[in-house]
């Protein structure tokens, strides 16, 4: 049975789950969830895919997940991928994941979407500004851990990769430019170079063109 992610291009969280299912090798579908057009927020949604309202939703049969790094862990616990190779690297992949998604990825995606997503007029700079701050110390950790290593934790690729790099690839503009933090650069590089890798706007339906 092939798996279905209810998700958009757009959502880096959504990435984090659609990578993971992509390099997993696992047999698998993008649905399409028209996030700006309000689709998470309406009743359907919510009765018939996720009480939460939110996007992605993985749906393999009867078992129906959401949050990126619960998805992830599924896709490990499937597949025998990107877990870690022991106990300690699987706590340490753990750490980095939820790490992430406190320090790194929620305040990239949320900077992203006032600074790019939002009528300018309704961008609201103090935050914006506040945000970028914490986001810059976010980077420097990650570049100082990537300094003299190829992946965040152990000897290849895991969800702490996958997880931290949700957000890293767009192109929008949100406190963050390759350039400046090179030993992310590099890993960015190196991922992308994983068999079956591709841009979140090549793997996942929806992208800001497709609204221009």
């Amino acid at each position: 049975m092939t798996i279905q992610l209810h998700c958009f291009g757009e959502s880096g969280n959504s990435y984090k789950a659609a990578i993971a299912l992509q390099l997993s090798g696992l047999d698998w579908e993008p649905v399409y969830v028209d996030f700006f057009n309000g689709a998470t927020r309406s009743p359907d949604y919510r009765s018939t895919v996720n009480n939460m309202g939110e996007a992605p939703v993985m749906i393999d049969g009867d078992i129906r997940l959401s949050q990126s790094g619960v998805i992830q862990q599924y896709v490990s616990d499937k597949s025998g991928k990107f877990a870690g190779k022991n106990q300690a690297e699987k706590y340490d992949v753990l750490r980095w994941v939820l790490w992430d998604n406190h320090k790194l990825s929620s305040m990239a995606g949320l900077t992203r979407f006032l600074m790019n997503f939002l009528p300018e007029d309704k961008r609201p700079a103090d935050v914006i500004s506040f945000n970028l701050g914490r986001l810059k110390s976010a980077y420097a950790t990650l570049n100082d851990h990537l300094a003299e290593r190829d992946w965040i934790v152990g000897s290849d690729v895991t969800n702490a990769d996958l997880s931290c790099c949700g957000y890293l690839y767009y192109p929008e503009p949100f406190g963050f430019d390759r350039k400046d933090w090179p030993h992310i650069n590099t890993w960015l590089a190196r991922l992308s170079e994983q068999p079956g890798w591709k841009h979140p706007y090549d793997l996942m339906p929806g992208s800001p063109a497709d609204r221009a």
